[in-house]
């Protein structure tokens, strides 16, 4: 079997003693391709120097809206220039968040357009985060479609079925992770058997918030199987063919190397 991780956060404090290491046991686990997906300037140039070492990880780069109002000058200039390096296949995270305060809603709104037009610029999908923000981004989502679709993906899922049926009528895939096998997380699992096999994605978002049978754990790329295995159970498929779907999703998704 294999599988993408379209979705870790592998220049995280949380990797610096090991990564080598993780890597080396997604590998051995069957992950086939990792996406490195950058939160910050400093953390876009990281995942392209992971890329760059490692032929299983390709890279993000954007800014992520927690951290839009640190954002220093130059730095948006910086992403659209890397942007263009070689391993790069997605643009984020972007999108919007209202749980935490940390950047005033007007940038957060100004850096998600810019990352969409970014992205559909350099002919790239964008990864999205929402969290408690859903019909803000919604909104953001159907004024850059138009009569378009839109290239990108509504990670780590876990919202209502208004938002999904909007994410999918634009055009988004969308990516589960580890809160997918969460025992509370039933009605998730039932809603997901609402999205055609085609945009489905699974992604660990590590090094948080790791799945079952981990919970608690560091989270990392090798168990991304396990939210593939929840995800195969609720649509009634085999892990292998869940795995097979979904890897087949995310390599045409992101222009990733058969």
């Amino acid at each position: 079997m294999q599988f993408v991780d379209t979705h870790a956060h592998l220049d995280e404090d949380a990797f610096s003693e090991d990564i080598g290491e993780v890597i080396a046991r997604a590998i051995e686990s069957g992950v086939i391709s990792m996406v490195a997906v950058a939160t910050t300037a400093s953390s876009s140039r990281a995942t392209i120097e992971i890329a760059a070492r490692v032929p299983n990880v390709f890279a993000s780069v954007g800014i992520h809206p927690n951290y839009a109002a640190q954002a220093k000058p130059g730095d948006w200039e910086l992403i659209e220039e890397l942007a263009a390096s070689p391993k790069v296949v997605a643009i984020g995270e972007t999108g919007l968040d209202r749980y935490w305060d940390h950047t005033p809603f007007e940038i957060q709104l100004d850096y998600f357009r810019r990352q969409i037009e970014l992205a559909r610029t350099r002919s790239l999908p964008f990864i999205v985060h929402c969290r408690e923000a859903e019909p803000d981004v919604v909104a953001v989502l159907r004024e850059a479609a138009g009569t378009e679709a839109l290239k990108g993906v509504l990670h780590s899922f876990c919202g209502s079925e208004a938002t999904l049926d909007v994410a999918l009528e634009v055009g988004l895939h969308i990516s589960f992770a580890g809160m997918l096998t969460f025992k509370k997380n039933e009605p998730l699992r039932q809603l997901s058997k609402k999205i055609p096999l085609d945009r489905l994605l699974v992604e660990t978002d590590s090094p948080y918030l790791a799945p079952l049978p981990h919970r608690g754990k560091r989270n990392e790329p090798s168990f991304v199987r396990h939210t593939a295995d929840s995800l195969a159970e609720a649509h009634g498929k085999s892990l292998e063919e869940m795995a097979a779907i979904t890897t087949a999703n995310a390599k045409r998704l992101f222009g990733l190397p058969e």
